[in-house]
C-alpha cells in the first residue's frame, strides 16, 4: 500500500486550520509586549514575561507528539489535539486583553502573563500535530509542497492577525486610545475576532481531512502494527538520544534561527517606538505609543504577507537549488533585513526590512520540516516533530533570560540593538545549513 497523492485543494484543506492558529499567534506576537507594557511591565522585564511561552512549548510539544502518535479516535490521530488546542487558545485570546477584570485576585500584569502562557501552550498543542499531519498524509514527493502550502496559510493568517488592530481603528473607526492601565477597545475586538477565526478554520480541517488508520500506516510502512503495552512517556528521552543525524545537524540551524526570531518578536515594539518614532521607552500610554504599536502590527503583517507569497515559489526554488541552499540564502536575506532597520530614516522605510525578513520567515516555516521529514521513521513522526521543537524553544528561553539585561546593561536602554543581534543570529544559522545532510532532497541538474 502506498499513500495516494492529494489534489491541491485537499492539501489546502489539510492545513487550513493553521491559518487560524497563525492568526491568533500573530496577534500574540505583535501585541503581547504592548499589552504587558500597558499593564505596567518594564521594557527590561519583557523578555522574562515572554519566557513562559517557550517553556510551555518545551514541555507540551514532545508530550503531545508522543500521545498523538498513539492516539486513534473517531476524529483520527492528530485532529483531536489541534481542535482542543484551538479551543484553549481562543479562550486565552479573549481573556488576555481583558486581564484587568481579574484585578480583585491579582495584578492585571500577572494575569496577562498567565494568559500569554495559556495561549502559547495552546498554540503548541495545535501546531505540532499539524506539522506531523502533513508528513502522515502526504507522500514524500508532495511534502515540500505540503509544507509550502502550510507556510502560505500561515502567512495569510499572520497578515490578518497582525493588521487587525490597525484595520479596526483606521477602517472601522474604533478608538485605539484608553485610560492609563487599560487596553484599547480596538485591541480587545481584534483578539475576539482572532478567536472566532481560529475555531472556524480548525473545524474546516477537522471535517475535510481523512487520516490513515494505524492499520493502513502499518501497510504503508510494510510493518506489523506495533504493540504499545511496553511503551512509556519516558521513551521521549530514549528517542531524544536516538534522534536521526539530520535532526542533530538541523538543531543548530534552528537554535540560531529562533534565537533571532524571539528577539524580534519581543523587542520590535520598544525598538520601533524609540528608534524610529523617537519616543522614550517608558512612554506606554500616549497616543504616539498606540499608533506606533499599530504600525508594528502593520510591519509584522508585511513580513508575513511576503512569506505567504514567497512560499508559493519555495518548491520550485528548492527543486532548482536544493533545499539547503534555498534555506541558507533565505536566512541571509532575513538577517540583513533585521540589520537594516537600524539605518532606516522613517517608519515607511522599515517596510523594506520586513520584506527581507518575510523571505527568511517563509523558509524557516517550511524548509527545516521538509528536510527533517525524510529522516524520521513514519511511526514516530509525532514524537520527533515534538522533540524537534526543543531546538525552537531552548534558544527562545535563552534569549528571554538574557535579552532584557542586555538591553539594560549592554545596549544602554536602546532595544534596537536587540534586533541587530537577531540579524546576526539569522546569518549564523545560514552558515550552519551547510553542515546538514538532506537525505531525500531532489535538485534539478542544469
Amino acid at each position: 500500500m502506498v499513500k495516494r497523492k492529494l489534489s491541491f485543494l485537499e492539501i489546502w484543506n489539510l492545513s487550513f486550520g493553521f491559518l487560524g492558529v497563525q492568526m491568533g499567534f500573530a496577534l500574540q506576537n505583535a501585541n503581547a509586549s504592548r499589552i504587558l507594557q500597558i499593564f505596567g511591565a518594564d521594557v527590561h522585564e519583557l523578555s522574562w514575561f515572554w519566557i513562559v511561552a517557550p517553556l510551555t512549548g518545551l514541555i507540551v510539544q514532545p508530550i503531545i507528539g508522543y500521545y498523538s502518535d498513539r492516539t486513534w479516535t473517531r476524529l483520527g490521530r492528530r485532529r483531536p489535539y489541534f481542535l482542543v488546542g484551538a479551543i484553549l487558545a481562543s479562550l486565552g485570546l479573549i481573556l488576555m486583553p481583558n486581564s484587568d477584570m481579574f484585578t480583585a485576585f491579582m495584578p492585571a500584569l500577572w494575569v496577562g502573563a498567565g494568559m500569554l502562557m495559556i495561549m502559547d501552550a495552546s498554540f503548541n498543542i495545535a501546531m505540532e500535530p499539524f506539522r506531523a499531519l502533513v508528513a502522515d498524509v502526504l507522500p514524500s514527493d508532495q511534502r515540500t509542497l505540503g509544507y509550502s502550502v502550510q507556510t502560505v496559510l500561515i502567512g495569510i493568517g499572520a497578515v490578518i492577525g497582525s493588521w487587525l488592530p490597525y484595520m479596526v481603528t483606521n477602517w472601522f473607526g474604533v478608538s485605539n486610545e484608553a485610560a492609563v492601565g487599560e487596553v484599547p477597545l480596538s485591541l480587545m475586538l481584534s483578539f475576539v475576532i482572532g478567536a472566532v477565526f481560529l475555531i472556524g478554520s480548525i473545524l474546516i480541517t477537522v471535517f475535510t481531512t481523512k487520516e490513515y488508520s494505524p492499520e493502513e500506516m502499518a501497510l504503508i510502512e510494510g510493518e506489523e502494527v506495533e504493540e504499545e503495552t511496553q511503551s512509556s512517556l519516558l521513551n521521549i528521552f530514549s528517542d531524544f538520544a536516538k534522534m536521526p543525524e539530520t535532526m542533530r545537524q538541523l538543531a543548530w540551524v534552528q537554535f540560531f534561527s529562533w534565537f533571532g526570531l524571539f528577539g524580534m518578536w519581543v523587542f520590535s515594539t520598544p525598538a520601533i517606538t524609540s528608534h524610529i518614532y523617537g519616543l522614550d521607552i517608558s512612554d506606554t500610554h500616549s497616543k504616539g505609543f498606540q499608533d506606533a504599536g499599530d504600525w508594528v502590527g502593520i510591519l509584522f503583517g508585511v513580513y508575513n504577507a511576503v512569506s505567504a507569497v514567497y512560499a508559493f515559489f519555495l518548491p520550485a526554488i528548492a527543486h532548482k537549488l536544493g533545499r539547503k541552499k534555498t534555506h541558507a540564502y533565505s536566512l541571509i536575506i532575513g538577517g540583513l533585513g533585521l540589520l537594516s532597520i537600524y539605518f532606516m530614516p522613517d517608519k515607511n522605510w522599515v517596510i523594506a526590512s520586513m520584506i527581507a525578513i518575510g523571505i527568511a520567515w517563509a523558509s524557516i516555516l517550511a524548509m527545516p520540516y521538509a528536510i527533517l521529514a525524510g529522516s524520521i521513521p513514519p511511526r514516530k513522526m509525532g514524537i520527533y516533530m515534538g522533540i524537534f521543537n526543543f531546538f525552537i524553544v531552548l534558544p527562545q528561553i535563552l534569549n528571554a533570560l538574557v535579552g532584557g539585561p542586555l538591553v539594560k546593561y549592554l545596549y544602554d536602554d536602546k532595544p534596537i540593538f536587540a534586533l541587530m543581534l537577531s540579524g546576526i543570529s539569522l546569518i549564523i544559522a545560514a552558515l550552519l545549513v551547510s553542515k546538514v545532510k538532506d537525505v531525500d532532497d531532489v535538485v534539478t541538474q542544469s
